[in-house]
């Protein structure tokens, strides 16, 4: 088994938001990457890193939806201002035993070359006061004025050169150099075996720290690593010897790319947040001027439609900023990143409510939502809370200090309330329809096929893209296509804005709304068909959420 199995397979964060307007919905639960693949985007893990693909089991049963409640308070509790360029290594994280060799995962990204015409443009890793820290017994072992007592070895890798780590190109499977190798001049005892790379020998970097006579903590001297090639990055802090079990590691590293503090796979994603706070500028303008020219014969679904249009363009513009000063401190605080994390909550509860209702045919069949109002209020709110927990968890805390039970646990009251949602919106449209169809209102039922269409379509496209999200996590297990991974999440914001733009456009305001307009014939009561709904749309959940599967931690 090669060396990396273990340690270059850290937890994966991945994105875990679902479209927001209309999302479609066959898509239960990822977010992005972005904020992927966030995945190397938040802050980096206190302790050694959980092979993926060896410890993650799925859970026997599912977290019963009243959970949902108290989700948001473990999140707020859990949560704390992430620093995902600044990987910081408090509490004494400990190192985990591999081969003959013990590491702790300091950190990966993925980084970009420093521009050579430009100082202000440069890429590195910077080493701020790490402390090692062996036990009172290690210590006892050695004289007072006896020198390098001990060892600790930094080890910055880029992904292609994860071969020339360890000894399997000198057919060992061993870490650290043997004394039979040493006797073959191949390596030092005590040190990890490390090949150089032909084409840039001072890579992969080591960098050496001592421990001197009894002393119990050595203190790691500044370095900066100054990067001059493109590649995901890993960082390991190792040791060989076995008295040094025990050791601990405090302090930080600072990763900076050439335009700024954000992780590779987060940057093209400011830029995106700019372009779809500009997009929903644009739709927003738009309604805004047909509104205003038809207020006379403004509906009250016009009034709902409006405000998930604001919200849209609030959440961009958070997400946005809060990027922007992200790259420049290097630091995400706590204040904007909540109220970018609460208005995608709202957005996206607010998105399938309205969904919903017009699946119902509210302001078309039905005047007003009659006894359902309280379920669908309810629905909504437990909604709410359960994505703003999940969304605090993987935004402001870091997801990899959790179990992957522990994530299922936060993931599952989301999936579950989504598949109510999915059957519930279906089974409404495939009643309005049918009511339409008895009326004869040719007029609506245009506009509830059209409607109908789209949705089928979008769901069609997720279903796809879902597909090939698990393809891509599966065949990339090491982060090796990072550039490309903001693509992921970006796809599900550009689809629900989609999505919203056909809603805006179906019920656009007008000056003659009776085509859309709800008219005194409709008869059958809303209780009744709620009541017949939500039966329906709990009988079919479990079935939604076995067709999809949840990607491993990933907002990477």
């Amino acid at each position: 088994m090669p060396w990396y199995t273990n340690l270059l397979l850290p937890a994966r964060r991945e994105p875990s938001n679902l479209p927001s307007i209309a999302h479609p919905p066959s898509r239960l639960g990822t977010r992005a990457a972005a904020r992927t693949s966030r995945q190397t985007s938040s802050r980096r893990r206190r302790r050694p890193p959980t092979p993926l693909l060896t410890t993650m089991r799925p859970p026997r049963r599912a977290a019963p939806l009243p959970l949902a409640l108290g989700l948001s308070l473990l999140a707020l509790l859990a949560a704390r201002g992430a620093d995902a360029s600044v990987h910081e290594y408090a509490g004494g994280g400990g190192f985990a035993p591999r081969a003959n060799s013990f590491f702790f995962h300091g950190g990966s990204e993925g980084l970009y070359a420093s521009d050579p015409s430009s100082n202000s443009s440069a890429s590195f890793i910077r080493f701020d006061t790490v402390v090692f820290r062996r036990t009172q017994e290690s210590a006892s072992r050695h004289e007072e004025m006896q020198q390098k007592t001990g060892l600790v070895e930094a080890i910055i890798v880029e992904i292609q050169d994860r071969d020339k780590i360890g000894g399997s190109y000198l057919h060992s499977d061993a870490i650290c150099c043997t004394p039979e190798l040493d006797k073959e001049k191949s390596c030092r005892v005590g040190e990890v075996i490390i090949r150089p790379n032909p084409d840039n020998p001072e890579w992969p970097k080591r960098i050496q720290t001592f421990f001197e006579g009894k002393n119990e903590e050595t203190t790691m001297l500044p370095r900066l690593v100054s990067i001059n090639k493109t590649g995901m990055y890993y960082l390991y802090f190792m040791f060989c010897d076995p008295q040094l079990k025990g050791l601990k590691i405090t302090g930080r590293t600072v990763w900076r790319n050439p335009q700024g503090y954000l992780p590779g796979k987060m940057a093209p994603m400011m830029t995106f947040y700019g372009f779809m706070s500009l997009a929903y500028l644009a739709l927003g303008l738009l309604w805004f001027i047909q509104f205003v020219r038809c207020w006379k014969d403004i509906l009250q679904l016009h009034y709902h439609i409006t405000a998930v249009i604001a919200l849209g363009m609030c959440e961009m513009a958070f997400w946005y900023f809060e990027y922007a000063n992200f790259n420049s401190t290097g630091t995400r605080p706590m204040g904007i990143t909540l109220w970018a994390v609460t208005f995608t909550a709202v957005k996206k509860t607010v998105s399938r409510l309205l969904l919903l209702v017009v699946s119902m045919g509210y302001g078309v069949v039905l005047p007003t939502l009659g006894g359902i109002t309280s379920r669908v209020a309810a629905l909504g709110f437990i909604y709410f809370v359960a994505s703003e927990a999940l969304e605090l968890v993987e935004n402001l805390g870091n997801i990899n200090d959790f179990s992957g039970k522990t994530r299922l646990f936060l993931v599952l009251p989301v999936a579950i309330l989504d598949a109510t949602f999915i059957i519930w919106i279906f089974s409404s449209l495939s009643r309005t329809l049918e009511k339409l169809q008895l009326r004869r209102s040719m007029a609506k039922l245009e506009l509830y096929r059209k409607f109908t269409n789209s949705l089928a379509v979008s769901v069609l496209i997720s279903i796809a893209w879902i597909g090939y999200e698990l393809y891509f996590n599966a065949t990339d297990p090491l982060s090796e296509l990072w550039q490309r991974a903001w693509i992921i999440p970006a796809f599900w914001n550009v689809l629900s804005y989609a999505l919203l733009a056909i809603i805006c456009i179906l019920w656009s305001p007008s000056r003659n709304p009776t085509g859309f307009a709800y008219s005194e014939d409709a008869g059958e009561g809303a209780d009744e068909e709620g009541l017949s709904l939500v039966g329906s749309a709990m009988k079919g959940t479990g079935d939604m959420v076995n067709m999809h599967i949840f990607p491993e931690d990933k907002r990477a």
